[in-house]
């Protein structure tokens, strides 16, 4: 928008008639420092143990650990990661206003059988130099994860990405649930629900465990697996997850589904 080249007009006159402020336009946007990195983990470690932990409360449980930050502060951090506090609230995710927002579907609604509810939540995975976002889509009756996808950025595109796998590989679900961050309120997003004849569910206000189904299983990932190794490459992170997935989906049983594998329960469509 700002042609550095322009003999005919300065910077600041172009600032002026953009109505840019000058230092605005010079302001170079600071990287992650190692401090960063390090109050990021404690609060991974703590928001997956207690994902209802809003800014303040979370701001507290960091002193012990040296980390002597404000809610402001938190509220940062807590935008980077794409977390926020899980209790009664109008959405989980930031969301962007523009979007249409779909209402919640699945209240009083029995889920008795495979494909019939799908789910998408995106979550922050740690490595050593720095992060990478994952989306995960689940099947609710068996738990089992169905396809996702690593991303260094929060936009839609790798939602979609994991979206059209899940239903190439799988076919598609009855209801798709999500929260209501932008990357799934988005219209390409929305769009490749909208042409399949997929109805859409979105979590609302005042309910805080409309996805708990993925919740749990972002904390079984990062508790089993990431948190007890170091990942340096995004690629290690890839295989990382991948192979916790395979063990999940094919070998952890759960009691839930009276011990057997979300494999199991996915491929015979029954529970006993």
């Amino acid at each position: 928008m700002i042609d550095n080249n322009c003999k005919n007009l300065s910077i600041a006159w172009q600032c002026d008639l953009l109505l840019i402020n000058k230092s605005t336009y010079y302001y170079k946007t600071k990287g992650l420092t190692a401090r960063d990195r390090e109050i990021m983990k404690t609060i991974d470690e703590i928001y997956t143990e207690h994902p209802y932990f809003g800014a303040r409360r979370m701001s507290k449980h960091l002193e012990p650990f040296g980390i002597v930050i404000g809610r402001k502060a938190v509220s940062r951090y807590y935008g980077i990661m794409a977390i926020e506090a899980v209790y009664p609230k109008m959405n989980l995710s930031k969301r962007n206003q523009a979007h249409k927002v779909y209402p919640y579907l699945l209240k009083g609604v029995e889920i008795t059988k495979t494909n019939q509810v799908w789910s998408s939540d995106i979550t922050y995975i740690r490595m050593a130099q720095g992060f990478v976002y994952l989306v995960a889509i689940i099947d609710w009756f068996s738990r089992y994860i169905l396809s996702w996808k690593v991303s260094i950025s929060l936009d839609s595109d790798f939602c979609i990405e994991a979206l059209e796998e899940a239903i190439e590989q799988h076919g598609q679900p009855e209801i798709f649930n999500t929260d209501q961050g932008s990357q799934f309120t988005s219209n390409n997003f929305i769009g490749a629900l909208t042409k399949r004849e997929i109805k859409i569910s979105m979590d609302g206000k005042g309910r805080a465990l409309d996805n708990v189904f993925i919740e749990r299983f972002w904390r079984s990932l990062k508790q089993e697996k990431i948190y007890l190794i170091i990942l340096n490459t995004a690629k290690e992170a890839k295989n990382a997850i991948t192979d916790y997935i395979t063990f999940y989906n094919q070998k952890r049983m759960h009691q839930s589904l009276e011990y057997l594998t979300p494999e199991q329960v996915y491929l015979t469509k029954i529970i006993g």
